[in-house]
């Protein structure tokens, strides 16, 4: 007859951490994209009103950029330059009515895992706002 004391809990231990590893890692990975995701919504709808509130395209953009990078910077991420894509339905940009599109897409990296070529240890994440300008606003010249 053999004894088997003591070893349940071996056996919870030895399981808990077998299930706890990848379940913690998930958990993890999915709050790095929450967090990438959010900053991407935040920072379009930031630009996008940054944008439209500007005297010129010019200071728009430069506005836009600044916002998006505050967004991102509040969540604890930096923005890539090439990450922000205006578009205008009017031109120029900044017409009364016209509709400005901000896109940010950004790629979030995933905790605990080594870049193995590009965007291997990444997953992207987007975000779109539409703004519109304010039809009373004087016509740029």
């Amino acid at each position: 007859m053999t004894r088997d004391e003591g070893t349940a809990t071996i056996e919870f231990t030895f399981l808990a951490i077998l299930l706890l590893v990848p379940l913690v890692y998930v958990v993890l990975s999915a709050s790095q994209v929450q967090r990438n995701a959010y900053a991407a919504a935040e920072a379009a709808r930031d630009a996008g009103r940054a944008y439209v509130r500007a005297e010129t395209a010019g200071d728009g953009e430069r506005d836009a950029y600044a916002a998006a990078r505050l967004a991102f910077n509040d969540q604890g991420l930096d923005l890539a330059e090439d990450a922000i894509t205006i578009t205008c339905s009017a031109d120029p940009c900044l017409t009364p009515g016209a509709r400005v599109t901000v896109s940010i897409s950004a790629r979030a990296a995933l905790p605990g895992v080594p870049a193995l070529g590009r965007g291997a240890a990444t997953v992207r994440v987007s975000a779109h706002h539409v703004e519109v300008v304010d039809t009373y606003r004087a016509a740029p010249s």
